[in-house]
């Protein structure tokens, strides 16, 4: 056999093996900017546009409601973090949601500012030393983005007592499947 056939062999093998390790690949990915996408959006305002009063610290600060779809096989559990890199002290957190089951589909209007709520989630503190959602609440000026950030993990991190929202980025670190987010805009 020549040697472009032996190439050619071999090269076949190699495109072979990775077109079938692709998708067991895709279902896998961890870390990095590789993510499988999650689709999040909210009945209150679309991604981009500004979010209700009644979801800010003006308003009822009551959390909006947000669905999802079904986050990738191998999920073990779903994260939230909510926050804004547009506050003068740097990103402040408005959520923590961690725990959530793979199997929900989105948080109703107005989650209970509880550590544990009952059959749905646990809820750690926020950048107002709160448990809960605390909704936007900028300085006068431009107005802030705020993100809500989904992420389906391949773990169900549990803490002592609630989390933090950096708390709970480490022990997402490196069980991270899928994650998506919309934004919404707020200003005074």
């Amino acid at each position: 056999m020549t040697a472009k056939g032996l190439l050619a062999i071999r090269l076949s093998m190699l495109l072979s093996l990775l077109l079938t390790a692709l998708p067991a690949q895709a279902e896998q990915v961890k870390g990095g900017k590789g993510f499988m996408k999650l689709e999040i959006s909210s009945g209150a305002f679309g991604n981009g546009q500004t979010i209700p009063k009644q979801y800010t610290a003006d308003g009822k600060n009551v959390s909006p409601p947000l669905t999802w779809n079904q986050p990738p096989s191998g999920t073990k559990s779903l994260a939230l973090i909510c926050d804004d890199p547009d506050a003068p002290v740097g990103t402040w957190v408005h959520w923590v949601v961690y725990g959530l089951s793979p199997q929900s589909s989105g948080l109703a209007e107005g989650v209970l500012a509880q550590a544990s709520v009952a059959n749905q989630c646990q809820q750690g503190v926020n950048s107002f030393h709160k448990i809960g959602y605390g909704g936007p609440s900028p300085p006068p000026g431009k107005p802030h983005r705020y993100f809500f950030k989904l992420f389906a993990l391949d773990s169900d991190p549990a803490f002592k007592g609630p989390a933090t929202a950096k708390q709970l980025e480490e022990a997402m670190r490196g069980h991270t499947l899928a994650a998506g987010e919309i934004m919404g805009t707020y200003g005074r």
